[in-house]
């Protein structure tokens, strides 16, 4: 099946930037209409603001050309107060997003809906992006910089929990201040071979049955970049970590999402 895209712009290497009218709409139709929707843009849209499909992109199941573009937090033994603190954390962002079982009221409080037009997601990020530009200085469990939605049985969107952002430079030291590295793992989106500035119509290019650019690529390093005339960013977000403490009834099933296979730590309680 083949995945929706779209085109933003990065916040600060942080993530989840505003996203164009135009290229929200062009989502819409897949990648032949983000496509479009570069050509018709110009100048405006550059190789950068392409790459603002990455969580979106690779939100589900991920193969073997995408875990190229995945970075994991390192790992840690878990520790009885990595669960402890893990286990509390849930709780408290928990019951700071009650309030948001209703999508209206995680509008009124400035979140925004990401690629709005885009129907079919796995997982819908409503986004703060000024809560996602202070997540950089300071840590509120409460105020998380996205709210998590799943499209349920009766079409409706049902809030499953919420998303943690920090810059790409934090070290592991500074991830496992705030969610503990022996509970669970940050991901980012690194590795990306993209069109040249100008050259952004050669997006739809493909090779082998394969994207020559962007997360679902196999090119991976600057030298093969190189070979095909394309633009290497070895970093293009910051850390993220999903926190799906609606759904979630363990800090295996909390913490865990497809970004890293649901791969489980050994929690000590």
């Amino acid at each position: 099946m083949r995945k929706a895209t779209a085109i933003t712009i990065t916040l600060s290497a942080i993530v989840f930037p505003a996203v164009s009218r135009r290229a929200t709409h062009a989502a819409a139709q897949g990648v032949e209409g983000v496509g479009r929707a570069v050509q018709q843009s110009g100048a405006a849209m550059d190789s950068v603001r392409m790459a603002g499909m990455a969580d979106h992109a690779m939100s589900g199941a991920m193969d073997e050309n995408m875990m190229k573009h995945m970075e994991l937090s390192p790992t840690r033994a878990a520790t009885h107060d990595d669960s402890v603190r893990a286990m509390r954390l849930a709780g408290e962002l928990k019951t700071a997003i009650a309030k948001y079982a209703d999508t209206a009221a995680a509008v009124a409080d400035g979140y925004r809906m990401f690629l709005p037009n885009v129907k079919q997601q796995k997982v819908y990020h409503f986004t703060n992006y000024g809560r996602a530009f202070m997540e950089a200085f300071r840590f509120d469990a409460a105020k998380p910089t996205s709210i998590l939605y799943a499209r349920g049985a009766d079409g409706k969107l049902k809030l499953i929990g919420a998303m943690y952002t920090m810059p790409k430079n934090a070290s592991p030291d500074r991830l496992n201040e705030r969610v503990p590295l022996g509970v669970a793992r940050w991901h980012k989106h690194v590795n990306w071979c993209l069109p040249k500035r100008g050259e952004e119509s050669r997006f739809l290019e493909r090779k082998s049955g394969a994207p020559v650019f962007g997360p679902e690529s196999p090119i991976a390093t600057r030298a093969e970049c190189d070979s095909v005339g394309g633009d290497f960013h070895p970093n293009l977000f910051g850390w993220m970590i999903h926190a799906n403490v609606v759904e979630g009834h363990d800090l295996a099933s909390i913490w865990g999402d497809d970004h890293h296979g649901g791969e489980a730590h050994d929690h000590k309680m």
